[in-house]
């Protein structure tokens, strides 16, 4: 049997395909298209170059809130163009598999939990920080239930706007996202030097989000992915445990935390593990 995974994040989309659902023989990976009919085309096209078989079934996630029904992108800043089209209809019609849909982090998350730096823990948090900033709370091995999703990155923390003014949104998203970082710096991440003093900053903002995360999921770990952890430059890990102490204060226990292990292909990953039970 031949299974296709696909992951659709803001900059980058990756697609792979396996025959046991333990591995991926190869990855294929390419530029997100802003255009919904040019971005699954694109898919289709990796699948036919990954695959001559059939194949049997179709997981994945895109990035932002999906509707209700798991079907479509139902919001998004960055993929304004895939909001409310068929993505789940589109991709089963011309690849004619059934197809699993979630949100790009959770299922990443998902991969991390079972493949990566997770394994072998009951509650797993899981942050991405690259063009915005996602997450998901893993309990069990499976994701969580939710009602409209886990969007970490949408908490506010600046209340007062005294960090971002009066006309942005004080959201954990706004304050430490690779994509704000540039709007407001008018400069790529990567190219701020590891010495600048805007990568402890950006470690001060996301340990109190952190602390967030722990007292609304109390997880036994905290894996933190995405380029604005894994790159280079990166928000260090150990400015991160060093604020969290800080900013946990001694009523609130801080978890392990530590850097995701699969990198850029977490998604595929953990796409495996949602079609191991697919129905």
């Amino acid at each position: 049997m031949t299974y296709l995974m696909f992951d659709i994040g803001g900059t980058n989309t990756r697609v792979a395909v396996s025959k046991d659902l333990k591995r991926y023989d190869e990855a294929v990976t390419f530029k997100t298209s802003k255009d919904f009919k040019k971005g699954v085309a694109a898919i289709v096209e990796a699948a036919g170059k990954l695959t001559d078989d059939d194949i049997q079934g179709i997981a994945g996630g895109i990035r932002g809130m999906l509707d209700a029904d798991r079907v479509e992108l139902a919001y998004d800043t960055v993929l304004t163009g895939w909001i409310d089209k068929p993505l789940v209809a589109t991709l089963k019609k011309e690849l004619k598999a059934p197809v699993l849909l979630e949100n790009d982090a959770a299922v990443a998350g998902l991969g991390e939990a079972h493949f990566g730096a997770g394994k072998g823990h009951e509650i797993v948090a899981y942050h991405t920080i690259s063009t915005g900033v996602g997450g998901v709370k893993i309990e069990n091995g499976s994701i969580d239930s939710y009602h409209i999703g886990f969007e970490p990155g949408h908490q506010v923390l600046d209340i007062d706007r005294t960090i971002l003014g009066e006309d942005t949104l004080p959201t954990l998203e706004n304050l430490i996202s690779g994509g704000a970082i540039e709007e407001r710096m008018n400069t790529k991440p990567y190219e701020i030097p590891q010495e600048d003093t805007l990568w402890d900053q950006l470690a001060h903002y996301l340990a109190y989000g952190l602390r967030n995360t722990v007292l609304y999921w109390s997880p036994d770990i905290i894996v933190l992915g995405g380029s604005m952890i894994l790159g280079n430059p990166r928000i260090l890990l150990d400015d991160i445990q060093k604020h969290a102490n800080d900013v946990f204060g001694e009523d609130v226990s801080c978890p392990l935390i530590v850097d995701a292990e699969l990198g850029d292909l977490a998604g595929i990953y953990g796409a495996m593990v949602l079609l191991r039970n697919m129905d």
